[in-house]
Protein backbone atom coordinates (compact mmCIF):
# COMPACT_ATOMS: atom_id res chain seq x y z
CA UNK A 1 0.00 0.00 0.00
CA UNK A 2 1.84 3.74 -1.22
CA UNK A 3 1.96 5.90 1.61
CA UNK A 4 0.07 8.94 2.23
CA UNK A 5 1.79 12.16 1.38
CA UNK A 6 0.65 16.04 2.20
CA UNK A 7 1.84 19.03 0.99
CA UNK A 8 4.24 21.71 2.49
CA UNK A 9 1.21 23.85 3.46
CA UNK A 10 -0.62 21.40 5.25
CA UNK A 11 2.20 20.42 7.65
CA UNK A 12 2.74 24.23 8.50
CA UNK A 13 -0.72 24.97 8.94
CA UNK A 14 -1.04 22.02 11.51
CA UNK A 15 1.99 23.49 13.41
CA UNK A 16 0.73 27.16 13.43
CA UNK A 17 -2.68 25.50 14.61
CA UNK A 18 -1.30 23.56 17.50
CA UNK A 19 0.71 27.43 18.62
CA UNK A 20 -1.84 29.38 18.25
CA UNK A 21 -5.27 27.15 19.17
CA UNK A 22 -3.46 24.90 22.12
CA UNK A 23 -0.89 27.05 23.35
CA UNK A 24 2.20 24.73 22.49
CA UNK A 25 5.64 26.17 22.08
CA UNK A 26 7.04 25.70 18.57
CA UNK A 27 8.97 23.01 19.82
CA UNK A 28 6.02 21.14 21.11
CA UNK A 29 3.89 21.97 18.63
CA UNK A 30 6.13 20.94 16.05
CA UNK A 31 7.13 17.41 17.32
CA UNK A 32 3.16 16.80 17.99
CA UNK A 33 2.24 17.35 14.08
CA UNK A 34 4.96 15.05 13.31
CA UNK A 35 3.91 12.32 15.68
CA UNK A 36 -0.12 13.12 14.51
CA UNK A 37 1.16 12.39 10.92
CA UNK A 38 3.50 9.64 11.27
CA UNK A 39 0.65 8.09 13.45
CA UNK A 40 -2.01 8.08 10.15
CA UNK A 41 0.78 6.63 7.82
CA UNK A 42 1.46 9.48 6.42
CA UNK A 43 5.32 9.99 4.55
CA UNK A 44 6.74 13.08 5.72
CA UNK A 45 10.17 12.41 4.23
CA UNK A 46 9.81 15.50 1.63
CA UNK A 47 8.49 17.93 4.56
CA UNK A 48 10.56 20.44 5.82
CA UNK A 49 10.31 19.36 9.71
CA UNK A 50 11.25 23.11 11.04
CA UNK A 51 8.89 26.03 12.62
CA UNK A 52 8.65 28.51 9.62
CA UNK A 53 10.24 31.90 10.22
CA UNK A 54 8.52 35.27 10.40
CA UNK A 55 8.75 36.83 7.03
CA UNK A 56 7.30 40.10 7.66
CA UNK A 57 7.97 42.81 10.09
CA UNK A 58 4.78 42.26 12.02
CA UNK A 59 5.43 38.58 12.23
CA UNK A 60 1.60 37.52 10.60
CA UNK A 61 3.16 35.71 7.74
CA UNK A 62 5.25 32.74 8.45
CA UNK A 63 8.05 31.49 5.48
CA UNK A 64 10.96 28.48 5.65
CA UNK A 65 14.03 30.23 5.71
CA UNK A 66 15.24 28.38 2.30
CA UNK A 67 11.76 30.35 0.62
CA UNK A 68 12.84 33.61 1.91
CA UNK A 69 16.47 33.53 0.15
CA UNK A 70 14.43 32.46 -2.96
CA UNK A 71 12.31 35.35 -2.72
CA UNK A 72 15.72 37.76 -2.13
CA UNK A 73 17.56 36.00 -5.30
CA UNK A 74 14.59 36.07 -7.75
CA UNK A 75 14.17 39.51 -7.00
CA UNK A 76 18.17 40.17 -7.27
CA UNK A 77 18.18 38.22 -10.71
CA UNK A 78 15.41 40.56 -11.91
CA UNK A 79 17.21 43.22 -10.89
CA UNK A 80 20.34 42.28 -12.46
CA UNK A 81 21.96 43.05 -9.03
CA UNK A 82 25.18 40.73 -8.78
CA UNK A 83 26.18 41.25 -5.23
CA UNK A 84 22.66 40.87 -4.34
CA UNK A 85 22.80 37.88 -6.69
CA UNK A 86 25.99 36.56 -5.09
CA UNK A 87 25.34 36.48 -1.44
CA UNK A 88 21.56 34.96 -2.29
CA UNK A 89 23.00 31.86 -4.01
CA UNK A 90 25.78 31.65 -1.20
CA UNK A 91 22.67 31.95 1.21
CA UNK A 92 20.70 29.51 -0.54
CA UNK A 93 23.34 26.73 -1.45
CA UNK A 94 23.79 26.69 2.47
CA UNK A 95 20.26 25.53 3.05
CA UNK A 96 19.97 23.00 0.15
CA UNK A 97 22.68 21.13 1.77
CA UNK A 98 20.63 20.77 5.05
CA UNK A 99 18.58 17.99 3.97
CA UNK A 100 16.39 16.93 0.48
CA UNK A 101 13.39 18.02 1.66
CA UNK A 102 14.53 21.79 2.01
CA UNK A 103 15.59 21.27 -1.97
CA UNK A 104 12.52 19.55 -2.61
CA UNK A 105 10.75 22.09 -1.19
CA UNK A 106 12.49 24.86 -3.01
CA UNK A 107 12.16 23.03 -6.29
CA UNK A 108 8.43 22.82 -5.64
CA UNK A 109 8.53 26.75 -5.29
CA UNK A 110 10.92 27.38 -8.74
CA UNK A 111 14.47 27.28 -7.41
CA UNK A 112 15.48 25.63 -10.46
CA UNK A 113 14.90 28.25 -12.84
CA UNK A 114 16.11 31.27 -10.97
CA UNK A 115 19.08 29.28 -9.73
CA UNK A 116 19.89 28.92 -13.76
CA UNK A 117 18.52 32.51 -14.69
CA UNK A 118 21.59 33.45 -12.12
CA UNK A 119 23.99 31.22 -14.06
CA UNK A 120 23.28 32.49 -17.20
CA UNK A 121 23.50 36.22 -15.99
CA UNK A 122 27.33 35.56 -14.07
CA UNK A 123 28.15 34.00 -16.87
CA UNK A 124 30.84 36.45 -18.36
CA UNK A 125 31.83 36.82 -13.88
CA UNK A 126 33.64 33.84 -12.76
CA UNK A 127 33.33 33.96 -8.77
CA UNK A 128 29.55 34.44 -9.76
CA UNK A 129 29.50 31.69 -12.13
CA UNK A 130 31.10 29.22 -9.13
CA UNK A 131 28.67 30.55 -6.74
CA UNK A 132 25.90 29.61 -9.13
CA UNK A 133 27.11 26.34 -9.86
CA UNK A 134 27.73 25.40 -6.11
CA UNK A 135 24.16 26.26 -5.66
CA UNK A 136 22.77 24.48 -8.86
CA UNK A 137 24.72 21.28 -7.56
CA UNK A 138 23.29 21.81 -3.61
CA UNK A 139 19.54 21.56 -5.78
CA UNK A 140 19.88 18.99 -7.68
CA UNK A 141 21.14 16.79 -5.49
CA UNK A 142 19.16 13.92 -5.01
CA UNK A 143 16.30 15.21 -6.80
CA UNK A 144 18.10 14.76 -11.21
CA UNK A 145 14.35 15.34 -12.35
CA UNK A 146 14.21 19.25 -12.16
CA UNK A 147 17.79 19.19 -15.05
CA UNK A 148 16.28 20.46 -18.05
CA UNK A 149 18.05 20.98 -22.01
CA UNK A 150 18.74 24.32 -21.58
CA UNK A 151 19.98 23.25 -18.11
CA UNK A 152 22.34 20.28 -19.59
CA UNK A 153 22.97 23.05 -22.48
CA UNK A 154 24.37 25.52 -19.42
CA UNK A 155 26.79 22.63 -18.06
CA UNK A 156 28.09 21.25 -21.22
CA UNK A 157 29.22 24.62 -22.20
CA UNK A 158 30.61 25.52 -18.74
CA UNK A 159 32.82 22.67 -18.80
CA UNK A 160 33.94 23.51 -22.76
CA UNK A 161 34.88 26.66 -22.12
CA UNK A 162 36.10 27.02 -18.54
CA UNK A 163 38.34 23.49 -18.87
CA UNK A 164 41.69 25.73 -17.70
CA UNK A 165 39.58 26.67 -14.37
CA UNK A 166 39.82 23.60 -12.14
CA UNK A 167 37.20 24.97 -9.52
CA UNK A 168 34.34 25.75 -12.23
CA UNK A 169 34.89 22.44 -13.40
CA UNK A 170 35.15 20.62 -10.13
CA UNK A 171 31.78 22.69 -9.58
CA UNK A 172 30.47 21.55 -13.42
CA UNK A 173 31.30 18.26 -12.49
CA UNK A 174 29.30 17.82 -9.48
CA UNK A 175 25.92 19.31 -11.36
CA UNK A 176 26.63 16.53 -13.79
CA UNK A 177 27.42 13.61 -11.54
CA UNK A 178 23.84 14.51 -9.22
CA UNK A 179 21.93 15.38 -12.83
CA UNK A 180 23.05 11.61 -13.55
CA UNK A 181 22.40 9.53 -10.75
CA UNK A 182 19.22 7.39 -11.52
CA UNK A 183 17.97 9.30 -14.62
CA UNK A 184 19.06 7.47 -17.30
CA UNK A 185 17.87 10.29 -19.99
CA UNK A 186 20.28 12.80 -18.02
CA UNK A 187 23.46 10.54 -18.94
CA UNK A 188 22.23 9.83 -22.53
CA UNK A 189 21.20 12.86 -23.67
CA UNK A 190 24.59 14.42 -21.65
CA UNK A 191 26.66 11.55 -23.39
CA UNK A 192 25.52 12.72 -26.86
CA UNK A 193 26.24 16.20 -25.85
CA UNK A 194 29.63 15.14 -25.59
CA UNK A 195 29.85 14.61 -21.50
CA UNK A 196 32.45 11.64 -21.93
CA UNK A 197 34.95 13.59 -23.57
CA UNK A 198 34.96 16.12 -20.84
CA UNK A 199 35.28 14.73 -17.85
CA UNK A 200 38.53 12.32 -19.09
CA UNK A 201 39.69 15.57 -20.08
CA UNK A 202 39.27 16.98 -16.79
CA UNK A 203 40.93 13.64 -15.48
CA UNK A 204 44.05 14.60 -17.75
CA UNK A 205 44.22 18.32 -17.73
CA UNK A 206 43.43 18.88 -13.59
CA UNK A 207 45.96 15.59 -12.47
CA UNK A 208 47.04 17.47 -9.81
CA UNK A 209 43.98 18.20 -8.00
CA UNK A 210 42.74 15.29 -6.23
CA UNK A 211 38.81 16.68 -6.06
CA UNK A 212 39.14 17.26 -9.45
CA UNK A 213 40.01 13.49 -10.41
CA UNK A 214 37.84 12.16 -8.15
CA UNK A 215 34.74 14.14 -9.11
CA UNK A 216 35.34 13.45 -12.74
CA UNK A 217 35.91 9.35 -12.13
CA UNK A 218 32.75 9.62 -10.07
CA UNK A 219 30.61 11.37 -13.07
CA UNK A 220 32.44 8.79 -15.70
CA UNK A 221 31.28 5.63 -13.00
CA UNK A 222 27.92 7.31 -12.62
CA UNK A 223 27.42 7.37 -16.29
CA UNK A 224 27.93 3.68 -16.48
CA UNK A 225 25.02 2.85 -13.98
CA UNK A 226 22.10 1.26 -14.63
CA UNK A 227 20.02 2.43 -11.51
CA UNK A 228 16.81 4.00 -13.29
CA UNK A 229 13.84 1.94 -12.52
CA UNK A 230 12.15 3.90 -14.60
CA UNK A 231 13.86 2.50 -17.83
CA UNK A 232 13.49 -1.19 -19.00
CA UNK A 233 16.74 -0.57 -20.98
CA UNK A 234 19.67 1.39 -19.98
CA UNK A 235 23.02 2.48 -22.21
CA UNK A 236 25.14 1.46 -19.29
CA UNK A 237 27.37 -0.96 -21.48
CA UNK A 238 27.42 1.23 -24.52
CA UNK A 239 28.41 4.38 -21.94
CA UNK A 240 31.47 2.35 -20.75
CA UNK A 241 32.84 0.98 -24.12
CA UNK A 242 32.79 4.48 -25.25
CA UNK A 243 34.90 5.56 -22.14
CA UNK A 244 37.50 2.72 -22.67
CA UNK A 245 37.62 2.48 -27.00
CA UNK A 246 36.57 6.20 -27.80
CA UNK A 247 38.00 8.21 -24.89
CA UNK A 248 41.11 6.24 -23.48
CA UNK A 249 39.46 6.01 -20.47
CA UNK A 250 41.66 2.68 -18.85
CA UNK A 251 44.98 4.49 -19.52
CA UNK A 252 43.78 7.88 -18.39
CA UNK A 253 42.18 6.43 -15.08
CA UNK A 254 45.54 4.47 -14.27
CA UNK A 255 47.69 7.53 -15.21
CA UNK A 256 45.50 9.46 -12.78
CA UNK A 257 45.87 6.59 -10.16
CA UNK A 258 49.59 7.45 -10.25
CA UNK A 259 48.98 11.01 -9.16
CA UNK A 260 50.75 12.17 -5.94
CA UNK A 261 47.99 13.58 -4.54
CA UNK A 262 46.94 12.05 -0.87
CA UNK A 263 43.47 11.25 -2.19
CA UNK A 264 44.47 9.77 -5.25
CA UNK A 265 43.36 6.22 -3.75
CA UNK A 266 39.97 7.24 -3.40
CA UNK A 267 39.91 7.73 -7.11
CA UNK A 268 41.07 4.79 -7.64
CA UNK A 269 38.23 2.93 -5.63
CA UNK A 270 35.66 4.56 -8.05
CA UNK A 271 37.13 1.89 -11.29
CA UNK A 272 36.53 -1.54 -10.18
CA UNK A 273 32.36 -1.09 -10.43
CA UNK A 274 32.93 -0.50 -14.02
CA UNK A 275 36.20 -1.77 -15.51
CA UNK A 276 35.19 -5.21 -15.49
CA UNK A 277 31.90 -4.63 -17.10
CA UNK A 278 32.63 -5.22 -20.72
CA UNK A 279 35.00 -7.64 -22.40
CA UNK A 280 36.23 -4.99 -24.63
CA UNK A 281 38.67 -3.86 -21.92
CA UNK A 282 40.04 -7.28 -21.71
CA UNK A 283 43.49 -6.35 -24.13
CA UNK A 284 43.72 -2.96 -22.19
CA UNK A 285 43.92 -4.70 -19.05
CA UNK A 286 46.34 -6.88 -19.58
CA UNK A 287 48.61 -4.01 -20.99
CA UNK A 288 48.54 -2.33 -18.69
CA UNK A 289 47.38 -3.60 -15.00
CA UNK A 290 50.56 -4.10 -13.17
CA UNK A 291 50.80 0.18 -13.20
CA UNK A 292 48.22 -0.27 -10.51
CA UNK A 293 51.11 -1.46 -8.26
CA UNK A 294 53.65 1.25 -8.71
CA UNK A 295 52.08 3.01 -6.14
CA UNK A 296 52.59 1.12 -2.72
CA UNK A 297 49.15 3.01 -0.87
CA UNK A 298 46.99 1.10 -4.07
CA UNK A 299 47.76 -2.24 -3.34
CA UNK A 300 44.23 -2.89 -1.53
CA UNK A 301 42.39 -1.27 -4.39
CA UNK A 302 44.18 -3.04 -7.14
CA UNK A 303 43.53 -6.00 -4.81
CA UNK A 304 39.89 -5.54 -5.20
CA UNK A 305 40.53 -4.81 -8.96
CA UNK A 306 41.90 -7.71 -9.87
CA UNK A 307 39.09 -9.59 -7.76
CA UNK A 308 36.24 -7.90 -9.79
CA UNK A 309 37.73 -8.33 -13.06
CA UNK A 310 38.46 -12.21 -12.94
CA UNK A 311 34.97 -12.52 -10.67
CA UNK A 312 33.15 -11.26 -13.77
CA UNK A 313 35.55 -12.86 -16.77
CA UNK A 314 37.20 -16.21 -15.74
CA UNK A 315 39.42 -15.59 -19.31
CA UNK A 316 41.32 -13.10 -17.37
CA UNK A 317 43.07 -15.57 -14.93
CA UNK A 318 45.51 -17.23 -16.41
CA UNK A 319 47.01 -13.89 -18.60
CA UNK A 320 47.27 -12.13 -15.18
CA UNK A 321 48.65 -15.16 -13.41
CA UNK A 322 50.98 -15.58 -16.26
CA UNK A 323 52.08 -11.68 -15.46
CA UNK A 324 53.19 -12.56 -11.84
CA UNK A 325 50.25 -11.42 -9.73
CA UNK A 326 50.23 -14.12 -7.64
CA UNK A 327 53.61 -13.14 -6.12
CA UNK A 328 52.47 -9.21 -5.97
CA UNK A 329 49.23 -9.85 -4.33
CA UNK A 330 51.11 -12.24 -1.75
CA UNK A 331 53.66 -9.41 -1.10
CA UNK A 332 50.47 -7.19 -0.44
CA UNK A 333 48.74 -9.57 1.79
CA UNK A 334 52.55 -9.76 3.94
CA UNK A 335 53.40 -5.83 3.96
CA UNK A 336 49.83 -4.86 4.98
CA UNK A 337 47.21 -6.83 7.41
CA UNK A 338 44.22 -4.72 5.89
CA UNK A 339 45.30 -5.92 2.45
CA UNK A 340 44.64 -9.84 4.28
CA UNK A 341 40.63 -10.03 3.64
CA UNK A 342 40.79 -8.90 -0.41
CA UNK A 343 44.22 -9.96 -1.30
CA UNK A 344 43.02 -13.19 -0.10
CA UNK A 345 39.57 -13.09 -2.87
CA UNK A 346 41.66 -11.62 -5.15
CA UNK A 347 43.76 -15.10 -4.65
CA UNK A 348 41.06 -17.57 -4.72
CA UNK A 349 39.18 -16.48 -7.78
CA UNK A 350 42.58 -16.42 -9.29
CA UNK A 351 42.33 -19.73 -8.58
CA UNK A 352 45.52 -19.78 -6.27
CA UNK A 353 46.05 -22.22 -3.10
CA UNK A 354 44.68 -20.17 -0.19
CA UNK A 355 44.20 -21.39 3.22
CA UNK A 356 40.69 -20.34 4.40
CA UNK A 357 40.82 -21.11 8.06
CA UNK A 358 37.56 -21.50 10.33
CA UNK A 359 37.51 -18.58 12.70
CA UNK A 360 34.82 -20.08 15.16
CA UNK A 361 33.33 -22.96 15.51
CA UNK A 362 30.65 -21.95 17.90
CA UNK A 363 32.09 -23.53 20.64
CA UNK A 364 33.75 -22.71 23.96
CA UNK A 365 36.70 -20.06 23.93
CA UNK A 366 36.79 -16.64 22.23
CA UNK A 367 37.07 -15.52 18.35
CA UNK A 368 40.95 -16.17 17.41
CA UNK A 369 42.39 -14.69 14.46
Amino acid sequence: MAAKRISQETFDDVVQENIIEFGMDPEEALNEAIQQFESQGVDLSNIVKIVPSPASENGQEQKHMVLQILDCLQKAVIDADSSKVDESLVNFAKQCRLELSVRYLAAQKGAYPAVLAACRLASEERCSLLKALQALSALLEGQPDILDVPGQELLLRVLQESRDDADLTLAGVRCIRYACLKHEQNRQDLVKGGVLALLSEAIVRHGDRADVVREACSGLRIMTFDDDIRVPFGHAHDHARMIVVEHNGLGILIEAAKGKGSDSPGALARRPSWLSKNKVYRLLVLDHHTCLFLSFSHQKQACMLIRNLVSHTQDFSQPILEMGAEDLITEAREAHRDCDDVAKAALRDLGCKVELRELWTGQKGSLAR
